[in-house]
């Protein structure tokens, strides 16, 4: 039974966004891997949508698929202790930029850094922190106006925007302003260097066999480590100025032992709050903007809450619980493009699910893209329809239904502080402009690490005033003749 229902009924006018063709049927092993290295999200047949607990093998390994509610809760809350490591893949991606970092540990190190790291962006920090987010949105904003009447990357735009504040927020404003663009560049090419599926896992190889890595990629690497330790040797020498930044109070952190983070401790735990909280919120609110300007209505509506709760002045973190439906938006872009599309975990132990047996060393996967999407658990999944996520209706969407930031004791520490970041945004950029897209541009959504739209976002930028909800004269580019759509 669908957790949402809705008044769009089938052949609604509501917007369908492009989504990858889906397989006939299942593909072999080989053809999935093949796929997965190009693209995740190519590699789903049809029959995945309906799935809820599956059970595979890739060459020597098998592999479950947590497709429901109840599945998605047995793994990542129920069991989260027997499935709490991330997947080698994963873990062999991450590892030599983040190294132990909170994202990829688990065990007694994850329980440890997770204790002294999850305070500092815990959702009673973020009112530290909104002024920033704003600061970064206003001058954005200043940017945009420069440039009104021409065409600009949103993808890359949100990319700056989520780098400067993740950066300010970190390390102050004036170092995170300094060293935003190198780390950005830096993260980038090493997501373009790593290999997209590690096929020596699959062949049941333990963890000590050695895996190849590419010049580029160790580059990559030692140019990052560069930056981020002389950022944070230049706060730490900053630190009694009294600014608020992650960074100061991770000097603070301390363990159960009253032991404070080392040097590489540190770097790996700066390294994790930037790659969390940069890529994922820029992708977001690129998705969101290209969502709006195909969905007038929607634009609409956002223009009209906007203009209704803030008029001309810019948002506050106060104005925040008065933006449902500006909220609601930004959680429906998060269901139709969660930024983190498959999570995948190690089973350290043997456990059991409804008779089937999971052994230990199995790879179990829990996937957004295919979970969000679910025909038995969504009305009309591949629409855009912010309006599942208004009050009354939230409330019937169950949490392990929709997880765009993961669920159980490892959901993502930082979610209340990007979904303020993404809504404070957009906010303070839609009262003032409406973004059409580039005539002619293949919108194609892809997977590497993150999902994000292939080949940039290339809108043109149009100003609009207060009370002027339809500034544009252009009309949005209708699903039907989107090239990439495979929902018709």
């Amino acid at each position: 039974m669908s957790v949402f229902s809705t008044d769009k009924a089938p052949g609604s006018t509501a917007f369908v966004p492009p989504y990858p063709p889906r397989l006939p049927s299942p593909p072999s092993t080989l053809r999935r891997i093949l796929i997965a290295r190009r693209d995740f999200l190519e590699m789903w047949e049809e029959q995945a949508f309906d799935l809820e607990f599956s059970h595979s093998r890739m060459f020597l390994r098998q592999t479950f698929l947590c497709n429901s509610p109840e599945s998605v809760q047995f793994a990542f809350s129920q069991k989260n202790g027997s499935f709490q490591r991330k997947s080698p893949q994963m873990r062999y991606a991450l590892e030599p930029l983040l190294g132990d970092g909170l994202f990829i540990s688990d065990g007694r190190t994850w329980r440890t850094r997770r204790k002294m790291v999850a305070p500092i962006i815990h959702v009673s920090k973020i009112r530290e922190f909104a002024p920033i987010m704003v600061q970064a949105a206003i001058e954005t904003r200043d940017r945009w106006a420069a440039a009104a009447g021409s065409s600009i990357d949103v993808l890359a735009e949100s990319a700056k925007l989520t780098a400067e504040i993740i950066c300010r927020t970190v390390f102050g404003s004036q170092l995170g302003h300094n060293y935003a663009e190198q780390i950005v560049r830096g993260f980038s090419d090493y997501q373009h260097s790593i290999d997209q599926i590690d096929v020596t896992s699959f062949l049941g190889l333990p963890d000590w066999f050695p895996r190849w890595r590419s010049g580029r990629l160790r580059k990559n690497v030692r140019q990052i480590h560069a930056v981020l330790d002389e950022v944070i040797a230049s706060a730490r020498k900053r630190a009694s100025d009294g600014e608020p930044s992650v960074i100061n109070h991770l000097f603070e952190a301390r363990d159960e032992k009253g032991r404070p983070l080392n040097r590489k401790a540190l770097r790996n735990e700066t390294g994790v709050l930037f790659m969390a909280g940069h890529e994922t919120t820029a992708n977001t609110l690129a998705w969101t903007w290209y969502l709006l300007s195909q969905a007038s209505d929607v634009e609409a509506k956002l223009h009209a809450e906007l203009d209704a709760v803030l008029g001309s002045r810019t948002p506050t973190l106060n104005d925040v619980p008065q933006l449902v439906y500006t909220r609601a938006i930004v959680e429906e872009a998060l269901r139709l493009y969660p930024p983190v599309p498959i999570l995948p975990r190690e089973a350290i132990k043997e456990e059991e699910f409804h008779g089937v047996r999971i052994p230990k060393g199995s790879l179990l996967f829990v996937v957004p893209w295919l979970l969000h999407r679910h025909r038995k658990l969504w009305d009309l999944p591949d629409h855009f329809i912010p309006e599942r996520f208004l009050p009354e209706n939230r409330e019937k969407i169950s949490k392990f239904a929709y997880v765009p930031f993961s669920i159980g004791p490892r959901i993502c520490a930082g979610a209340t502080f990007g979904l303020t970041e993404a809504i404070l945004c957009l906010a303070t950029l839609a009262q003032k402009f409406q973004l059409r897209l580039k005539p002619g541009h293949t919108v194609k959504p892809v997977c590497r690490l993150t999902l994000r739209p292939e080949g940039g976002l290339p809108m043109t930028v149009h100003p609009r005033t207060l009370g002027s909800p339809q500034a544009s004269t252009e009309t949005p580019v209708p699903a039907a003749v989107c090239p990439f759509n495979h929902a018709q």
